[in-house]
């Protein structure tokens, strides 16, 4: 049972405990209504045959049941509510530990916004349901159950007449499932499509402003937004036609209660006290049948979240095992990856990169030269052929044990809103304040740390907005500097650096390569020239491998590239 509610709702094993409790909780809460209205139904009927000698007694029974009920709706309100919090917490947890094992492939086919309202959002109308539709559903079905099977077993005409329009109430609502979760589901995509639009015009911002798109953008998002509206107002009808039904249907027992108990009453049938009996029953069921209206409502539009939901939880997943490095040699042997099933970036591509040496990838633009600094680091996994560090298969080695071995400077900087000393000890989050500083003066920051208001207690805006792309790239420099790992990854890390700034760094980076396994990828070719091997890349193929001179007389491709890049060096505004 837990395990199909945890593959129905998408929980977590915590969390379909709690639905089962919610459930049983919900079982008793209705049932504890029946014994107060039994009490007062055999005290009348006493009263009625003038049977009652100690009409005290039924006080006492009565206070004891009432007693007893307020133990069984605090319970139910404890494990409904309490149980429903922790899930919240708990999948949003467990989302999260599945998006940390995922490739970053899966990020690169799928919106951030979407995913951040999955964890937000779509995991709080799993709460709300929780809350207040799933278990009471399960409960009164379980409850109405029950209950069937003893109006059935008392009278069968009475039980009919209460429990045919409730299983009417409940066809007329699943007859129209399907459509109303289509209609559900495409008011839910289009709200998200709009998230992403917001997104994306609050990132592309200077991009809009200053080519002119204000107005164009402006009409694009107005026109999703009416779209969405009348998405909504149909999604709305369509559901609540059925509901609306349903719930009207669901007064009925009690009118054919009162017209099937009236006629047997008359033929001596039944007693008073069955119909007193059979007509709380209606009240209490046809209560309940308002109330399944609503949870079967917020089910039905909960399904699209769950299935979101799912598609993360359900998504392969980087597996290995942690497997402790001596060796950091690194061998590409006959590697091929596409970020897309019908399009092939690397192609059979073998390469080896050794430790005490600096390997410098270079190529045309496109070639697949960053691409292989992520599956190297495994970013990313490749399609076919092998990659292993020291002998071993990255695929066989825990991800967050391999990345203690690699440090990385990529050309795109990422950095969070908070300040300059936390931005740099993400490179090892043990490290003392002096540490940072320390890394922080070898990668050349300390001068512009210096000239910030709170120097390295600065909080440096969303992405480090309130830095140039010079002293943003140099953080995240001496971020590597901090981690000092013997796998160095650096992807045109001169890139946003000026002539001054790079002769800074060049002194720490030759101390922070030392003896280390180092990849680098720079379009100054200048600057390569004296590695240890230079790797030429064409169309994820390996062109040639060796040194500047060997290349000069064995690569057309190498020498081309020599070529261009001083006619580019040469060139005068």
């Amino acid at each position: 049972m837990k395990e199909y509610i945890m593959d129905k709702l998408k929980l977590t094993e915590s969390g379909a405990t709690g639905v089962i409790q919610s459930t049983v909780s919900f079982v008793f809460y209705y049932l504890s209504f029946l014994f107060p209205m039994m009490v007062l139904m055999l005290f009348a009927n006493g009263v009625l045959e003038g049977t009652i000698k100690k009409p005290s007694l039924f006080t006492i029974v009565l206070f004891l049941i009432l007693i007893i009920m307020y133990f069984i709706i605090n319970k139910n309100y404890q494990v409904t509510y309490n149980e429903t919090y922790k899930e919240s917490a708990n999948l949003r947890i467990e989302i999260a530990n599945f998006l940390r094992k995922m490739p970053l492939s899966y990020f690169s086919k799928h919106d951030l916004s979407d995913l951040a309202q999955t964890i937000m959002q779509d995991v709080a109308q799993v709460e709300h349901a929780l809350a207040h539709a799933i278990g009471n559903y399960i409960g009164f079905v379980l409850y109405f159950a029950l209950m069937s099977v003893m109006m059935l077993s008392g009278n069968w005409k009475m039980g009919l007449s209460i429990i045919g329009p409730v299983l009417l109430a409940v066809g007329v609502i699943f007859a129209t499932k399907k459509m109303q979760i289509s209609f559900r589901t495409k008011h839910f995509e289009a709200l998200r499509k709009i998230s992403e639009d917001f997104q994306t015009t609050i990132e592309m911002n200077q991009e809009i402003k200053s080519y002119g798109l204000k107005d164009s953008t402006r009409k694009e998002i107005q026109k999703s937004l009416i779209e969405s509206e009348k998405l909504q107002w149909k999604s709305e009808l369509i559901q609540v036609i059925p509901l609306s039904l349903a719930q009207y249907i669901g007064i009925l027992p009690i009118g054919f209660c009162i017209f099937v108990g009236v006629n047997l009453l008359l033929t001596n049938e039944i007693s008073m006290l069955y119909f007193l009996g059979y007509l709380i029953a209606a009240a209490k069921i046809s209560g309940g049948v308002l109330g399944l209206a609503s949870y079967l409502g917020e089910i039905f539009y909960l399904d699209v979240r769950i299935k979101r939901i799912g598609e993360i939880k359900e998504h392969s997943i980087q597996e290995g095992k942690e497997i402790p490095l001596t060796n950091f040699d690194i061998e590409l042997s006959n590697v091929s990856f596409g970020y897309d099933e019908d399009q092939t970036v690397i192609n059979g591509l073998s390469f080896t990169v050794n430790q005490g040496e600096v390997t410098a990838l270079i190529g045309p633009s496109g070639c697949g030269k960053t691409t292989i600094l992520r599956l190297i680091s495994r970013l990313y996994d490749y399609d076919t052929g092998s990659i292993s560090i020291g002998d071993h298969d990255i695929k066989n080695i825990d991800t967050e044990h391999l990345f203690k071995y690699i440090s990385i400077v990529f050309q795109d900087v990422i950095l969070f809103n908070t300040s300059v000393m936390e931005n740099i000890r993400i490179g090892n989050v043990k490290a003392t304040n002096d540490e940072v500083k320390k890394a922080a003066k070898e990668a050349g920051c300390e001068d512009f740390i210096q000239n910030l208001p709170d120097g390295y207690d600065t909080f440096i805006g969303e992405n480090g907005s309130k830095l140039s792309g010079g002293e943003r790239q140099r953080l995240s420099i001496a971020r590597a500097i901090l981690k000092d790992t013997p796998i160095i990854i650096l992807d045109e890390i001169a890139a946003s650096l000026d002539v001054e700034n790079e002769l800074n760094i060049q002194g720490s980076l030759n101390k922070l390569i030392k003896d280390k396994t180092v990849i680098v990828i720079s379009h100054r070719l200048k600057s390569i020239e004296n590695v240890d091997k230079i790797v030429v890349l064409d169309q994820g193929r390996v062109n040639a491998v060796g040194k500047h001179e060997d290349l000069l007389k064995k690569s057309e491709l190498y020498r081309t590239m020599i070529e261009k890049s001083l006619i580019t060096e040469g060139h005068r505004y």
